[in-house]
């Protein structure tokens, strides 16, 4: 049986049963900061029906951030977390197969991560060593409910906050992936949280956003602790990432205007950043298909063919009861490379022009040649002038004066990888 036809288990449950348990063997015994429910409508699978009761928003008085654990506790959690995605990969791997498809781009994700690895290799000891970097903060309950926070070393005063959801394909995303983008945004003075989520096979789409959506709902409540704003609050994600934190969004605004009680709200979300994302996934099925990502293991991860429009933003919006939550939406800004080949730039231009149809702020900024991964790694690895990363600062930074001089004269950001290295990963990158 050829890989792209070989079935996946019709349910992951004793699965996601066996991962929980060796979770809470691992975790810590102490309960998070604060309990928090998710803010969005019961989804299709069982794991969302799977609710705590909300606590009431509280209220904390702002004080400067602290290391929460020793260094050898941290080493052994991120050994705990190698392992569990080790053994998440193998049970993957289990399900794909050995198809061509997956071989080579196995083989070309080792060779561009080596290309790239001068950078990694700093970034990876700012990720560790940096005092302005808290790793692993709490934000649920759930297995990988965690948040890494990138802190500006200038503490006086209250930041502005960019939450990032990662991409990943919905597999292999992890909180870190942001550490690049965390520490830049973390230099120009803004508060960075970057969300860890469930993974498939750990869980599926209904689950990836109910852990977004509270790890959201975390940020909101908590973030003056650490120095943030929750009055100047951004979301961004990345490719899957985009797609998730944009389904939380939506569904968080219909919820709201349908008056039901939630713990975090749209109106909190000052600007929607979404980059190389895709946001119809009746769209896409065939497209994954044909690189590598089979249709019977996109499906299973989106709870089945049925739940495709329930998880495509693009959809939603243009139901006929969610007029009053496009209302709700804040001002959204899609970015886009025009030779993306893993999520055609298609994606973006549909759904803006579809928001804008229904009534939403939405604006599309397409960068031309770039490529999937070049807006988020070749580019920042880059270092110099970054026409993205520029455009979102000074979105966040609109109406401070102060702020927008001293990004004006903030140095340019230090190459991290040589050219001919970038060009090389460029042209293996298997996304």
């Amino acid at each position: 049986m050829s890989p792209a036809n070989r079935p996946v288990p019709a349910s992951l449950e004793s699965l996601v049963n066996e991962l929980e348990e060796m979770n809470d063997r691992r975790t810590d015994a102490h309960e998070p900061l604060i309990s928090r429910v998710s803010s969005l409508p019961a989804g299709p699978s069982a794991n969302n029906q799977r609710r705590r009761k909300p606590l009431a928003k509280t209220v904390s008085a702002p004080c400067y951030p602290r290391r929460q654990s020793s260094f050898s506790r941290e080493l052994g959690h991120a050994a705990a977390e190698t392992y569990l995605i080790t053994r998440l990969s193998f049970k993957l791997l289990s399900y794909l197969g050995v198809g061509y498809r997956w071989i080579t781009r196995l083989l070309a994700l080792g060779i561009y991560a080596m290309l790239l690895m001068p950078g990694f290799i700093q970034v990876a000891f700012y990720y560790f060593f940096s005092p302005n970097v808290q790793r692993s903060v709490l934000y649920g309950s759930q297995p990988r409910n965690r948040l890494d926070l990138y802190l500006p070393t200038d503490r006086n005063g209250s930041k502005p906050v960019a939450v990032f959801v990662t991409g990943g394909a919905w597999i292999i995303g992890y909180k870190a992936w942001g550490s690049l983008l965390g520490k830049q945004l973390s230099e120009r003075d803004i508060l960075v949280a970057c969300l860890d989520y469930r993974n498939f096979p750990q869980g599926t789409i209904g689950d990836m956003v109910e852990d977004v959506s509270e790890g959201i709902s975390f940020v909101c409540n908590n973030v003056a602790q650490y120095g943030g704003d929750p009055n100047r609050i951004y979301l961004m994600g990345q490719s899957a990432g985009a797609h998730i934190s944009s389904c939380v969004l939506v569904k968080q605004a219909i919820k709201e205007s349908r008056g039901e009680v939630v713990c975090w709200s749209v109106s909190q979300i000052k600007a929607y950043f979404g980059s190389s994302g895709g946001y119809n996934l009746p769209s896409l099925v065939d497209h994954f298909h044909g690189r590598g990502l089979y249709r019977s293991i996109f499906l299973s991860i989106m709870e089945g063919e049925e739940s495709l429009l329930s998880f495509s933003p693009e959809a939603l919006v243009q139901e006929p009861d969610s007029k009053a939550a496009v209302s709700l939406l804040p001002h959204i800004i899609l970015f886009h490379g025009t030779e993306d080949k893993s999520i055609p730039c298609q994606e973006s231009k549909r759904f803006v022009n579809t928001l804008r149809r229904v009534g939403a702020h939405a604006e599309l900024i397409l960068y031309k040649g770039k490529t999937h991964t070049d807006l988020f790694l070749q580019d920042p690895l880059r270092g110099g002038k970054d026409e993205l990363f520029d455009r979102v600062v000074s979105l966040i930074h609109a109406g401070d004066r102060e702020a927008l001089e001293r990004d004006a004269n903030a140095p340019p950001r230090t190459r991290l990888v040589p050219e001919i290295l970038l060009k090389l990963a460029r042209w293996i990158s298997p996304f």
